[in-house]
């Protein structure tokens, strides 16, 4: 099936079956059991990552409502298995601590990647070290104790692009994290070119009405279990509501990824003239421009009417935010002139807002800086 169709059918397919049209929501924080010494065998088996059949004992454990996403989420990727968290970064938090506690804690990483990730990245906080590589140089930073290159691409906030085939292999042996939360599934599958870990921020795409946070990681059945571990011990567990709303976004992603991209598109041949703007970072394809401009870029951010000035991105309407304030802020201006994020970039994420209305928002802004 195309990818249109597995993305409203997915997650959906035993429903017929139960007589019931729309995904049932379960909210259960526990699930009752007659039987205490077969309810602990199972208890002791979900605290080794491992799925089982039945109910999951306690809802930090597992929940039916998100298990559909999971694996709804790794069908769309071409996974073997997904595992849902409360956020994105609890999500890599869940992927640094499983290679650490394997005895690989050094991490190669390719700038940029989204500021709060390279901040956890650069603290140490996780016992994890990182080098900081180039994609021509991930090859020469493997170490023995290497345990993930992780890159993101189209990378926050400058959607500069990687070449993932020749990074996976490059990586050789070493599992390699993709950050797939601007392209999505509909752009680009990251395990189709050599990935095994594939993460998404849920928040942002995945849910698509900014009402929802979540992180998923699509991977291997072995690294799944082993997430599921780490979930299990940490209690990083997404709520059943979120996986209920995911769920429900991935079945529109497909026609809003093509409808935004295409707005996204004619907005970034419309910036490259503008007299106010000096460059425009655009990829060619998804729902996100970035472009630096000649003034004041928090003058444009506080201009804005029709567009949303916040933080986050992949919502049905428009956003636009500073990236050095704010989602870049929480790193050192050095390392942020390393990843190409200058303190004139505005990122912008594209909504399902006619093009010509973004367009006369965005110019009535611009205008403030101009000349």
């Amino acid at each position: 099936m195309e990818l249109a169709t597995r993305a409203v059918h997915a997650g959906r397919d035993d429903l017929v079956a139960l007589g019931l049209h729309a995904v049932p929501l379960d909210l259960s924080t526990t699930y009752p059991a007659r039987d205490t010494q077969a309810e602990a065998v199972r208890l002791e088996t979900l605290a080794t990552g491992e799925r089982i059949p039945g109910p999951p004992v306690y809802g930090r454990v597992g929940n039916p409502t998100v298990d559909r996403f999971e694996q709804a989420l790794a069908q769309l990727e071409g996974c073997d298995d997904g595992v849902a968290f409360a956020s994105g970064m609890a999500a890599l938090t869940a992927c640094l601590l499983a290679v650490a506690a394997a005895g690989k804690p050094h991490v190669v990483a390719v700038r940029p990647l989204y500021g709060t990730t390279d901040h956890l990245l650069a603290s140490g906080l996780l016992g994890t070290s990182v080098t900081w590589a180039t994609p021509d140089t991930v090859r020469a930073a493997l170490r023995r104790d290497t345990g993930l290159v992780i890159v993101e691409t189209p990378a926050n906030p400058t959607l500069a692009t990687v070449d993932l085939r020749a990074l996976a292999d490059a990586c050789g042996d070493v599992p390699l994290l993709v950050d797939n939360t601007f392209a999505t599934p509909v752009l680009q599958r990251p395990a189709e070119s050599g990935a095994t870990i594939v993460l998404h921020s849920a928040t942002k795409f995945l849910g698509g009405h900014g009402d929802v946070l979540g992180g998923v990681v699509a991977t291997t059945e072995d690294f799944a279990r082993r997430l599921r571990q780490i979930r299990f011990a940490t209690g990083a567990m997404l709520h059943p509501l979120a996986g209920y709303l995911l769920l429900r976004g991935l079945s529109t992603l497909p026609v809003r990824m093509k409808a935004s991209s295409q707005t996204a598109a004619t907005l970034a041949t419309r910036l490259a003239t503008h007299p106010a703007v000096s460059k425009v970072h655009y990829p060619g394809m998804g729902a996100l421009v970035a472009f630096e401009v000649t003034g004041d870029p928090r003058e444009v951010v506080a201009a804005v009417r029709l567009i949303t000035p916040a933080v986050s991105l992949g919502s049905v309407d428009s956003l636009i935010q500073h990236p050095a304030s704010l989602t870049h802020g929480v790193i050192d201006a050095e390392s942020r002139a390393d990843g190409g994020i200058s303190d004139r970039l505005l990122r912008l994420s594209v909504g399902l807002e006619d093009v010509d209305d973004l367009w006369t928002d965005l110019s009535k802004a611009l205008a403030i800086i101009e000349g």
